[in-house]
């Protein structure tokens, strides 16, 4: 199949296509005219990039399961290395949550002060 009906059935830009591509996560076979042509089980791989991708894993996160994104992702039993890059994004995503709540708390109690009118002598 060509990327724009890869893109259509799986939800997907075809400039997402290219991406997960050059990122070796996909790959396509180039017909006679230059398109790119796409194997069926390519939809399965991407729902899957895209379930991962979902969850908050990044790309380079994604590679850990290069060797199971032909199948369930969802639905299978997750390796050691699996857990631990899923472990290792948790921490980093509490570390980007406890920055920007430190950074909320910090503007509130700024505009705390701003709103509070000064008591005259």
């Amino acid at each position: 199949m060509r990327i724009g009906e890869l893109a259509r059935v799986t939800g997907c830009t075809p400039r997402a296509l290219r991406h997960y591509e050059e990122q070796g996560l996909i790959a396509s076979e180039r017909a006679a005219n230059g398109y790119r042509e796409y194997a069926e089980a390519a939809v399965t791989r991407v729902r899957n990039i895209r379930h991962l991708l979902a969850a908050g894993l990044t790309l380079e996160d994604v590679r850990v399961f290069l060797c199971c994104l032909d199948g369930d992702v969802a639905a299978a039993t997750p390796s050691p290395a699996a857990i631990r890059v899923g472990l290792e994004r948790l921490a980093a995503l509490d570390a980007r949550i406890a920055a920007q709540v430190a950074v909320r708390n910090r503007l509130a109690a700024a505009l705390g002060d701003a709103a509070t009118p000064a008591t005259s002598h």
